[in-house]
Protein backbone atom coordinates (compact mmCIF):
# COMPACT_ATOMS: atom_id res chain seq x y z
CA UNK A 1 0.00 0.00 0.00
CA UNK A 2 2.84 2.41 0.68
CA UNK A 3 4.93 1.40 -2.34
CA UNK A 4 1.73 2.25 -4.62
CA UNK A 5 0.75 5.91 -2.19
CA UNK A 6 4.49 6.96 -3.11
CA UNK A 7 4.57 6.05 -7.01
CA UNK A 8 4.03 9.28 -9.14
CA UNK A 9 1.13 7.66 -10.59
CA UNK A 10 -0.94 7.33 -7.47
CA UNK A 11 0.40 11.47 -5.87
CA UNK A 12 -0.58 12.48 -9.93
CA UNK A 13 -3.97 11.10 -9.61
CA UNK A 14 -4.09 12.20 -6.22
CA UNK A 15 -3.64 15.74 -6.73
CA UNK A 16 -5.74 15.81 -10.15
CA UNK A 17 -8.64 14.52 -8.06
CA UNK A 18 -8.22 17.46 -5.11
CA UNK A 19 -7.79 19.82 -7.44
CA UNK A 20 -11.19 18.89 -8.57
CA UNK A 21 -13.05 18.24 -5.73
CA UNK A 22 -12.06 21.86 -4.50
CA UNK A 23 -13.13 23.56 -8.04
CA UNK A 24 -16.41 21.65 -7.77
CA UNK A 25 -17.17 22.61 -4.17
CA UNK A 26 -16.33 26.34 -4.72
CA UNK A 27 -18.76 26.19 -7.98
CA UNK A 28 -21.55 23.70 -6.22
CA UNK A 29 -21.37 26.63 -3.70
CA UNK A 30 -21.83 29.41 -5.70
CA UNK A 31 -24.35 27.81 -7.78
CA UNK A 32 -26.09 26.91 -4.73
CA UNK A 33 -25.70 30.69 -3.20
CA UNK A 34 -26.71 32.25 -6.83
CA UNK A 35 -29.62 30.11 -7.10
CA UNK A 36 -31.18 30.86 -3.69
CA UNK A 37 -30.15 34.51 -3.84
CA UNK A 38 -32.24 34.50 -7.26
CA UNK A 39 -35.17 32.39 -6.41
CA UNK A 40 -35.36 34.45 -2.99
CA UNK A 41 -35.58 37.97 -4.91
CA UNK A 42 -38.46 36.16 -6.91
CA UNK A 43 -39.92 35.20 -3.94
CA UNK A 44 -39.24 39.07 -2.41
CA UNK A 45 -40.62 40.47 -5.76
CA UNK A 46 -43.68 38.94 -5.13
CA UNK A 47 -43.94 39.68 -1.88
CA UNK A 48 -43.68 42.93 -2.66
CA UNK A 49 -46.54 43.27 -5.26
CA UNK A 50 -48.51 41.15 -2.35
CA UNK A 51 -47.86 43.76 -0.02
CA UNK A 52 -48.08 46.92 -2.69
CA UNK A 53 -51.45 45.58 -3.69
CA UNK A 54 -53.13 45.76 -0.08
CA UNK A 55 -51.26 49.73 0.59
CA UNK A 56 -52.61 50.33 -2.41
CA UNK A 57 -56.41 49.57 -1.23
CA UNK A 58 -55.86 51.32 2.00
CA UNK A 59 -54.22 54.43 0.36
CA UNK A 60 -57.66 54.48 -1.54
CA UNK A 61 -59.16 54.28 1.38
CA UNK A 62 -60.63 50.57 1.68
CA UNK A 63 -61.64 50.00 4.75
CA UNK A 64 -60.06 47.60 6.31
CA UNK A 65 -62.58 44.38 6.07
CA UNK A 66 -62.55 45.06 2.36
CA UNK A 67 -59.21 44.32 1.91
CA UNK A 68 -58.37 41.27 0.22
CA UNK A 69 -56.11 39.14 2.72
CA UNK A 70 -57.91 35.61 2.25
CA UNK A 71 -54.62 33.94 0.05
CA UNK A 72 -53.90 30.38 0.78
CA UNK A 73 -49.80 31.16 0.77
CA UNK A 74 -49.06 34.60 1.19
CA UNK A 75 -49.53 35.65 5.29
CA UNK A 76 -50.56 39.23 5.66
CA UNK A 77 -50.35 41.46 8.53
CA UNK A 78 -51.31 45.65 8.10
CA UNK A 79 -50.33 47.49 11.47
CA UNK A 80 -50.67 50.77 12.27
CA UNK A 81 -48.20 53.49 13.92
CA UNK A 82 -48.72 52.61 17.20
CA UNK A 83 -47.35 48.80 16.25
CA UNK A 84 -51.04 47.58 16.79
CA UNK A 85 -52.44 44.46 14.28
CA UNK A 86 -55.37 46.27 12.44
CA UNK A 87 -55.62 43.45 9.94
CA UNK A 88 -54.56 39.94 9.31
CA UNK A 89 -55.13 37.06 6.78
CA UNK A 90 -57.76 34.41 8.03
CA UNK A 91 -56.49 31.07 9.31
CA UNK A 92 -53.00 32.84 10.10
CA UNK A 93 -52.07 30.89 13.42
CA UNK A 94 -48.66 32.05 13.52
CA UNK A 95 -45.95 34.10 12.41
CA UNK A 96 -42.34 34.92 12.94
CA UNK A 97 -39.78 37.55 10.49
CA UNK A 98 -42.17 40.90 10.38
CA UNK A 99 -41.66 41.92 14.05
CA UNK A 100 -45.43 41.44 15.14
CA UNK A 101 -45.84 37.95 16.36
CA UNK A 102 -50.02 38.85 16.79
CA UNK A 103 -52.59 36.96 14.39
CA UNK A 104 -55.55 38.47 15.92
CA UNK A 105 -56.27 43.01 14.96
CA UNK A 106 -56.25 44.86 17.89
CA UNK A 107 -57.64 47.80 16.53
CA UNK A 108 -61.39 48.76 18.15
CA UNK A 109 -64.22 47.33 15.94
CA UNK A 110 -61.84 45.21 14.04
CA UNK A 111 -61.58 41.32 14.08
CA UNK A 112 -59.51 39.39 11.11
CA UNK A 113 -60.41 42.02 8.52
CA UNK A 114 -63.61 43.94 9.47
CA UNK A 115 -63.54 47.35 10.27
CA UNK A 116 -66.39 50.06 10.97
CA UNK A 117 -63.83 53.45 10.73
CA UNK A 118 -66.03 55.89 9.41
CA UNK A 119 -62.40 57.69 8.52
CA UNK A 120 -61.99 55.16 6.16
CA UNK A 121 -63.10 56.30 2.38
CA UNK A 122 -65.57 54.81 0.07
CA UNK A 123 -62.83 53.69 -2.25
CA UNK A 124 -63.20 55.69 -5.30
CA UNK A 125 -60.30 58.46 -4.02
CA UNK A 126 -56.95 58.47 -6.12
CA UNK A 127 -54.66 56.88 -4.24
CA UNK A 128 -51.89 60.11 -4.68
CA UNK A 129 -54.41 61.52 -2.82
CA UNK A 130 -55.48 59.61 -0.02
CA UNK A 131 -52.70 58.11 0.45
CA UNK A 132 -48.38 57.85 -0.42
CA UNK A 133 -46.27 54.28 -0.59
CA UNK A 134 -43.39 54.18 0.57
CA UNK A 135 -40.34 52.04 -0.15
CA UNK A 136 -40.60 48.01 0.83
CA UNK A 137 -38.15 46.31 2.77
CA UNK A 138 -37.29 42.52 3.51
CA UNK A 139 -37.08 40.10 5.96
CA UNK A 140 -36.85 36.29 5.97
CA UNK A 141 -39.39 34.29 8.64
CA UNK A 142 -42.02 31.84 8.76
CA UNK A 143 -45.81 31.29 9.11
CA UNK A 144 -48.04 28.97 9.84
CA UNK A 145 -51.61 28.88 7.88
CA UNK A 146 -54.39 26.74 8.51
CA UNK A 147 -52.07 24.36 10.14
CA UNK A 148 -49.21 24.30 7.39
CA UNK A 149 -46.21 25.93 8.27
CA UNK A 150 -43.73 27.19 5.98
CA UNK A 151 -40.61 29.42 5.29
CA UNK A 152 -41.52 32.70 3.48
CA UNK A 153 -39.83 35.72 2.74
CA UNK A 154 -41.61 39.26 4.35
CA UNK A 155 -41.88 42.15 2.26
CA UNK A 156 -43.13 45.50 4.42
CA UNK A 157 -44.13 48.49 2.32
CA UNK A 158 -45.21 51.64 4.30
CA UNK A 159 -48.37 53.54 3.54
CA UNK A 160 -49.49 56.93 5.24
CA UNK A 161 -53.41 57.32 4.93
CA UNK A 162 -54.37 60.72 6.21
CA UNK A 163 -56.25 60.59 9.63
CA UNK A 164 -54.45 56.99 10.40
CA UNK A 165 -50.92 57.93 9.95
CA UNK A 166 -48.72 55.42 8.61
CA UNK A 167 -49.69 51.59 8.31
CA UNK A 168 -47.29 48.82 7.36
CA UNK A 169 -48.40 45.96 5.25
CA UNK A 170 -46.56 42.74 5.76
CA UNK A 171 -47.22 40.43 3.20
CA UNK A 172 -45.31 37.23 2.48
CA UNK A 173 -44.12 34.85 -0.31
CA UNK A 174 -43.90 31.28 0.37
CA UNK A 175 -40.05 29.86 0.05
CA UNK A 176 -41.12 26.62 -0.36
CA UNK A 177 -40.04 26.09 -4.10
CA UNK A 178 -37.17 28.00 -4.20
CA UNK A 179 -35.84 25.30 -0.66
CA UNK A 180 -36.95 22.31 -2.99
CA UNK A 181 -35.23 24.22 -6.01
CA UNK A 182 -32.04 24.28 -3.81
CA UNK A 183 -32.44 21.01 -2.33
CA UNK A 184 -32.56 19.29 -5.65
CA UNK A 185 -29.67 21.03 -6.95
CA UNK A 186 -27.77 19.94 -3.89
CA UNK A 187 -29.24 16.82 -4.32
CA UNK A 188 -27.70 16.55 -7.96
CA UNK A 189 -24.18 17.38 -7.15
CA UNK A 190 -23.77 15.07 -3.91
CA UNK A 191 -24.75 12.53 -6.34
CA UNK A 192 -22.99 13.59 -9.43
CA UNK A 193 -19.84 15.57 -7.92
CA UNK A 194 -18.63 11.99 -6.64
CA UNK A 195 -19.10 10.30 -9.56
CA UNK A 196 -17.49 12.98 -11.72
CA UNK A 197 -14.36 12.59 -9.45
CA UNK A 198 -14.16 8.65 -9.54
CA UNK A 199 -14.65 9.33 -13.17
CA UNK A 200 -11.58 12.06 -13.13
CA UNK A 201 -9.47 9.65 -11.32
CA UNK A 202 -10.05 6.86 -13.01
CA UNK A 203 -9.03 8.68 -16.52
CA UNK A 204 -6.09 10.23 -14.35
CA UNK A 205 -5.14 6.81 -13.18
CA UNK A 206 -5.08 5.56 -16.41
CA UNK A 207 -3.62 8.13 -18.52
CA UNK A 208 -0.76 8.71 -16.25
CA UNK A 209 -0.26 4.86 -16.32
CA UNK A 210 -0.06 4.99 -20.31
CA UNK A 211 2.22 7.78 -20.23
CA UNK A 212 4.49 6.06 -17.48
CA UNK A 213 4.89 2.89 -19.13
CA UNK A 214 7.95 3.81 -21.08
CA UNK A 215 9.36 5.01 -17.99
CA UNK A 216 9.09 1.94 -16.33
CA UNK A 217 10.50 0.26 -19.65
CA UNK A 218 13.76 2.17 -19.15
CA UNK A 219 13.95 1.83 -15.33
CA UNK A 220 13.60 -1.90 -16.17
CA UNK A 221 15.97 -2.38 -18.31
CA UNK A 222 18.84 -0.28 -16.54
CA UNK A 223 17.80 -3.11 -13.65
CA UNK A 224 18.58 -5.55 -15.85
CA UNK A 225 22.15 -4.04 -16.83
CA UNK A 226 23.19 -3.13 -13.55
CA UNK A 227 22.42 -6.89 -12.65
CA UNK A 228 24.15 -7.82 -15.72
CA UNK A 229 27.10 -5.35 -16.10
CA UNK A 230 26.37 -5.64 -19.88
CA UNK A 231 27.28 -2.24 -20.91
CA UNK A 232 26.20 -2.90 -24.75
CA UNK A 233 22.48 -2.25 -24.20
CA UNK A 234 20.19 0.03 -24.36
CA UNK A 235 16.98 1.08 -23.19
CA UNK A 236 13.70 1.59 -25.17
CA UNK A 237 13.02 4.79 -26.81
CA UNK A 238 9.42 5.10 -27.40
CA UNK A 239 8.22 6.16 -30.62
CA UNK A 240 7.44 10.32 -29.47
CA UNK A 241 8.76 13.41 -28.90
CA UNK A 242 7.91 13.82 -25.33
CA UNK A 243 9.92 14.01 -22.63
CA UNK A 244 10.02 10.20 -22.45
CA UNK A 245 11.45 10.08 -25.14
CA UNK A 246 14.49 12.84 -24.70
CA UNK A 247 15.25 11.02 -21.44
CA UNK A 248 15.59 7.52 -23.03
CA UNK A 249 17.73 9.30 -26.27
CA UNK A 250 20.16 10.91 -23.14
CA UNK A 251 20.19 7.27 -20.92
CA UNK A 252 21.45 5.72 -24.32
CA UNK A 253 23.79 8.46 -24.75
CA UNK A 254 25.26 7.88 -21.14
CA UNK A 255 25.08 4.22 -21.22
CA UNK A 256 27.71 4.51 -24.46
CA UNK A 257 29.76 6.98 -22.70
CA UNK A 258 30.19 4.73 -19.83
CA UNK A 259 30.56 1.89 -22.09
CA UNK A 260 33.39 3.54 -23.72
CA UNK A 261 34.78 4.85 -20.43
CA UNK A 262 35.19 1.19 -18.91
CA UNK A 263 36.47 -0.17 -22.36
CA UNK A 264 39.02 2.68 -22.58
CA UNK A 265 39.61 1.94 -18.25
CA UNK A 266 39.98 -1.72 -19.23
CA UNK A 267 42.77 -0.83 -21.98
CA UNK A 268 44.56 1.52 -20.31
CA UNK A 269 44.97 -0.98 -17.18
CA UNK A 270 45.57 -3.97 -19.77
CA UNK A 271 48.63 -1.64 -21.47
CA UNK A 272 49.79 -0.42 -18.24
CA UNK A 273 50.40 -3.77 -17.18
CA UNK A 274 51.70 -5.09 -20.40
CA UNK A 275 54.42 -1.92 -20.32
CA UNK A 276 55.21 -2.28 -16.46
CA UNK A 277 55.96 -6.04 -16.83
CA UNK A 278 58.77 -5.67 -19.35
CA UNK A 279 60.75 -2.96 -17.36
CA UNK A 280 60.28 -4.94 -14.08
CA UNK A 281 61.63 -8.04 -15.68
CA UNK A 282 64.56 -6.83 -16.84
CA UNK A 283 65.52 -4.75 -13.58
CA UNK A 284 64.59 -8.51 -11.45
CA UNK A 285 66.41 -10.30 -14.00
CA UNK A 286 69.63 -8.48 -14.11
CA UNK A 287 69.27 -8.17 -9.90
CA UNK A 288 68.81 -11.85 -9.77
CA UNK A 289 72.39 -12.38 -11.79
CA UNK A 290 73.96 -9.33 -9.88
CA UNK A 291 73.19 -11.24 -6.81
CA UNK A 292 74.48 -14.84 -7.98
CA UNK A 293 77.24 -13.09 -9.90
CA UNK A 294 78.28 -9.73 -8.97
CA UNK A 295 80.67 -9.43 -11.55
CA UNK A 296 78.49 -9.78 -14.66
CA UNK A 297 75.73 -7.11 -12.56
CA UNK A 298 75.06 -4.35 -15.36
CA UNK A 299 74.16 -1.18 -12.64
CA UNK A 300 73.70 0.89 -16.22
CA UNK A 301 70.91 -1.29 -17.47
CA UNK A 302 69.67 -1.48 -14.08
CA UNK A 303 69.66 2.61 -13.37
CA UNK A 304 68.25 2.52 -17.10
CA UNK A 305 65.60 0.70 -16.61
CA UNK A 306 64.71 2.12 -12.96
CA UNK A 307 64.16 5.10 -14.28
CA UNK A 308 62.07 3.97 -17.45
CA UNK A 309 59.70 2.41 -14.60
CA UNK A 310 60.10 5.82 -12.81
CA UNK A 311 58.83 7.31 -15.43
CA UNK A 312 56.16 4.91 -16.71
CA UNK A 313 55.17 5.61 -12.97
CA UNK A 314 55.23 9.05 -13.10
CA UNK A 315 53.08 9.38 -16.61
CA UNK A 316 49.88 6.71 -15.25
CA UNK A 317 50.02 8.63 -11.98
CA UNK A 318 49.18 12.28 -14.01
CA UNK A 319 46.70 10.84 -16.81
CA UNK A 320 44.90 9.15 -13.62
CA UNK A 321 44.82 12.60 -11.96
CA UNK A 322 43.71 14.01 -15.30
CA UNK A 323 41.26 11.05 -15.58
CA UNK A 324 39.95 12.05 -11.76
CA UNK A 325 38.67 15.96 -13.63
CA UNK A 326 42.12 17.37 -11.90
CA UNK A 327 41.93 21.20 -12.51
CA UNK A 328 45.23 23.07 -13.51
CA UNK A 329 46.53 25.83 -11.71
CA UNK A 330 45.59 29.62 -12.92
CA UNK A 331 49.17 30.64 -12.91
CA UNK A 332 50.15 33.55 -15.31
CA UNK A 333 53.57 33.08 -16.95
CA UNK A 334 55.36 33.92 -20.44
CA UNK A 335 55.01 30.94 -22.90
CA UNK A 336 58.32 31.70 -24.74
CA UNK A 337 60.05 32.20 -21.91
CA UNK A 338 58.75 28.36 -21.18
CA UNK A 339 59.98 27.28 -24.29
CA UNK A 340 63.43 28.83 -23.87
CA UNK A 341 63.99 27.49 -20.70
CA UNK A 342 62.92 24.26 -21.61
CA UNK A 343 65.25 24.15 -24.72
CA UNK A 344 68.23 25.02 -22.77
CA UNK A 345 67.92 22.84 -20.34
CA UNK A 346 68.12 19.93 -23.21
CA UNK A 347 71.90 19.63 -23.82
CA UNK A 348 72.14 16.15 -24.40
CA UNK A 349 69.78 15.27 -26.83
CA UNK A 350 70.91 13.65 -30.07
CA UNK A 351 69.81 16.52 -32.77
CA UNK A 352 69.80 20.24 -30.55
CA UNK A 353 66.66 22.03 -30.84
CA UNK A 354 66.20 25.65 -32.10
CA UNK A 355 63.72 28.31 -31.02
CA UNK A 356 62.47 29.74 -34.44
CA UNK A 357 63.30 33.23 -35.38
CA UNK A 358 59.73 34.65 -36.22
CA UNK A 359 58.59 33.70 -32.54
CA UNK A 360 57.14 36.66 -30.33
CA UNK A 361 59.16 38.00 -27.57
CA UNK A 362 56.80 37.67 -24.94
CA UNK A 363 53.42 36.09 -24.73
CA UNK A 364 50.95 35.06 -21.46
CA UNK A 365 49.17 32.22 -20.86
CA UNK A 366 47.16 31.01 -17.68
CA UNK A 367 47.50 27.26 -16.54
CA UNK A 368 50.25 25.32 -14.56
CA UNK A 369 53.71 25.87 -15.81
CA UNK A 370 54.53 22.13 -14.85
CA UNK A 371 52.48 20.85 -16.66
CA UNK A 372 53.20 22.67 -19.98
CA UNK A 373 56.36 22.22 -19.15
CA UNK A 374 55.77 18.48 -19.72
CA UNK A 375 53.71 18.77 -22.55
CA UNK A 376 56.76 20.70 -24.40
CA UNK A 377 58.77 17.75 -23.53
CA UNK A 378 56.58 15.00 -24.52
CA UNK A 379 56.45 16.95 -28.06
CA UNK A 380 60.15 17.31 -27.78
CA UNK A 381 61.02 13.44 -27.05
CA UNK A 382 58.81 12.69 -29.91
CA UNK A 383 59.94 14.70 -32.28
CA UNK A 384 63.89 13.32 -30.90
CA UNK A 385 62.78 9.94 -31.82
CA UNK A 386 61.70 10.91 -35.59
CA UNK A 387 63.85 13.82 -36.92
CA UNK A 388 66.46 13.52 -39.24
CA UNK A 389 68.70 16.91 -38.57
CA UNK A 390 66.38 19.66 -37.33
CA UNK A 391 63.96 20.24 -34.34
CA UNK A 392 62.51 23.71 -34.25
CA UNK A 393 60.10 25.30 -32.04
CA UNK A 394 58.04 28.79 -32.47
CA UNK A 395 55.71 30.75 -30.66
CA UNK A 396 53.34 33.08 -32.08
CA UNK A 397 50.16 34.60 -31.35
CA UNK A 398 46.93 34.42 -33.76
CA UNK A 399 43.80 36.10 -32.69
CA UNK A 400 42.78 35.11 -28.65
CA UNK A 401 44.89 32.01 -29.55
CA UNK A 402 48.94 31.20 -28.43
CA UNK A 403 50.39 28.88 -31.06
CA UNK A 404 53.23 26.70 -29.94
CA UNK A 405 54.54 24.27 -32.79
CA UNK A 406 57.40 21.83 -32.63
CA UNK A 407 58.36 20.62 -36.26
CA UNK A 408 60.84 18.06 -37.21
CA UNK A 409 61.86 17.05 -41.18
CA UNK A 410 61.34 12.98 -39.84
CA UNK A 411 58.80 10.60 -42.25
CA UNK A 412 56.24 12.62 -40.83
CA UNK A 413 52.49 11.33 -39.52
CA UNK A 414 50.24 9.96 -42.27
CA UNK A 415 47.03 11.55 -42.81
CA UNK A 416 45.00 8.27 -41.77
CA UNK A 417 47.02 8.25 -38.20
CA UNK A 418 46.63 11.80 -37.03
CA UNK A 419 44.12 11.56 -34.36
CA UNK A 420 45.42 7.95 -33.68
CA UNK A 421 48.94 8.92 -32.22
CA UNK A 422 47.38 11.03 -29.30
CA UNK A 423 45.96 7.39 -28.12
CA UNK A 424 47.33 5.90 -25.27
CA UNK A 425 49.77 2.95 -25.42
CA UNK A 426 50.06 3.61 -29.60
CA UNK A 427 53.17 3.65 -31.19
CA UNK A 428 52.91 3.54 -35.32
CA UNK A 429 56.28 1.73 -35.40
CA UNK A 430 55.79 -1.46 -33.90
CA UNK A 431 58.99 -2.70 -34.48
CA UNK A 432 60.53 -0.27 -33.05
CA UNK A 433 62.07 -0.94 -29.52
CA UNK A 434 60.15 0.03 -26.57
CA UNK A 435 63.37 1.53 -25.34
CA UNK A 436 64.00 3.97 -28.13
CA UNK A 437 59.73 4.26 -29.08
CA UNK A 438 58.27 4.71 -25.24
CA UNK A 439 55.38 3.38 -24.09
CA UNK A 440 52.94 5.67 -26.16
CA UNK A 441 51.97 7.59 -23.48
CA UNK A 442 53.94 10.99 -24.00
CA UNK A 443 51.21 12.37 -26.85
CA UNK A 444 48.23 11.23 -25.11
CA UNK A 445 49.24 13.47 -22.07
CA UNK A 446 50.27 16.34 -24.17
CA UNK A 447 46.62 16.35 -25.32
CA UNK A 448 44.74 15.63 -22.31
CA UNK A 449 46.66 18.25 -20.63
CA UNK A 450 45.93 21.01 -23.71
CA UNK A 451 42.35 20.08 -23.37
CA UNK A 452 42.16 20.48 -19.69
CA UNK A 453 43.65 23.93 -20.07
CA UNK A 454 40.62 25.19 -22.65
CA UNK A 455 43.42 24.25 -25.57
CA UNK A 456 43.63 21.66 -28.52
CA UNK A 457 46.56 19.98 -29.95
CA UNK A 458 47.17 18.77 -33.43
CA UNK A 459 49.36 17.15 -35.98
CA UNK A 460 50.18 18.13 -39.29
CA UNK A 461 52.79 18.09 -42.20
CA UNK A 462 55.67 20.13 -41.61
CA UNK A 463 57.34 22.57 -44.87
CA UNK A 464 60.47 20.11 -44.42
CA UNK A 465 58.63 17.32 -44.94
CA UNK A 466 58.26 15.83 -41.17
CA UNK A 467 55.37 16.56 -38.63
CA UNK A 468 54.56 19.91 -36.99
CA UNK A 469 52.61 19.23 -33.83
CA UNK A 470 50.38 23.00 -32.91
CA UNK A 471 49.45 23.46 -29.24
CA UNK A 472 46.97 26.07 -28.97
CA UNK A 473 46.24 27.72 -25.47
CA UNK A 474 43.85 30.64 -25.18
CA UNK A 475 45.84 33.81 -24.34
CA UNK A 476 45.96 35.42 -20.93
Amino acid sequence: MKRVLGSVRARATLAASLVVAVALAAAGAAVLLSLWTNLSEQAGTEAERAAQKVATDIAAGQPYGNLSLDSDDQPVQVVDEAGKLVAVTEDLERISGTGVDRVTPQAPGAVNGDDDDDDAGDGDDDPREAGELGEASFSDGSATIDGDTADYRFAAVPVEVEGKGTLTVHAGAPLTAEQEAVSTALTVMLIGFPLLLAVVALVTWLVTRRALRPVEGIRGEMAAITASEDLTRRVPVPDTHDEVARLARTTNETLAALEQSVERQRRFVADASHELRSPIASLRTQLEVGAAHPELLDVAGAVEDTVRLQRLAADLLLLARLDAGERPADARFDLVALVRAQVAQRTGDRVAASVAADSVESLDVSGSRGQLARVLGNLLDNAQRHTRSSVSVSVRRAGEWALLEVADDGEGVPAGERERVFERFVRLDEARARDDGGAGLGLAIARDVAVRHGGALTVREAAVGGALFELRLPVA
